[in-house]
């Protein structure tokens, strides 16, 4: 929420919406929660706070979930608006594998969120006019936060309460 927070501020959005993946096309094979619960996980995190949203847009849609579709539907539906969209540094290296990235590009402004001290190389094809948001030192991570279930170690701390007591409740990643 920290990014979120900081990319809702710098970008001087009116909202930030999540959009939970049904299933990635680049990560198929990873073992994950089921959507409707990533979901869900997703809802208790923003809480009450109306800066952001949850959209099911990927989850509705089914099957493998394209970014250049969600943005076409976001397009048709706020035709008016200014979109950003807002990726991972680490996801920028496979970027051209997307399904059409130069559609992406027309459809919104490319955001890249960096951790600290992370470099992107240049050379891997940033688009131009990518705005570049340095992010917080946060180092947790949600492939650390899912083997700390597998172990059996408590994730408090690691994310928000109401999100550990749904993991817990629905024996998530175990």
């Amino acid at each position: 929420m920290l990014v979120a927070v900081d990319a809702l501020e710098w970008l001087g959005l009116d909202r930030l919406v999540f959009v939970p993946t049904n299933t990635q096309p680049l990560k198929a094979e990873l073992i994950s929660a089921p959507a409707h619960k990533r979901l869900a996980m997703v809802q208790l995190l923003i809480g009450s706070d109306d800066r952001f949203a949850v959209d099911p847009v990927e989850i509705e849609r089914a099957g493998l979930s394209y970014t250049v579709d969600t943005l076409k539907t976001f397009a048709q539906r706020f035709p008016d608006a200014e979109r950003f969209f807002l990726v991972g540094e680490d996801a920028m290296t496979a970027f051209r594998q997307w399904r059409d990235p130069e559609q992406i590009l027309r459809l919104a402004q490319l955001a890249i969120l960096r951790r600290p001290g992370a470099t992107v190389d240049r050379r891997a094809g940033l688009p131009e006019g990518t705005i570049a948001l340095a992010t917080r030192l946060v180092d947790v991570s949600s492939t650390e936060i899912r083997q700390r279930v597998r172990d059996g170690r408590s994730i408090r701390g690691f994310v928000p309460e109401s999100v550990a007591a749904f993991i817990e409740t629905e024996r998530l990643y175990r």
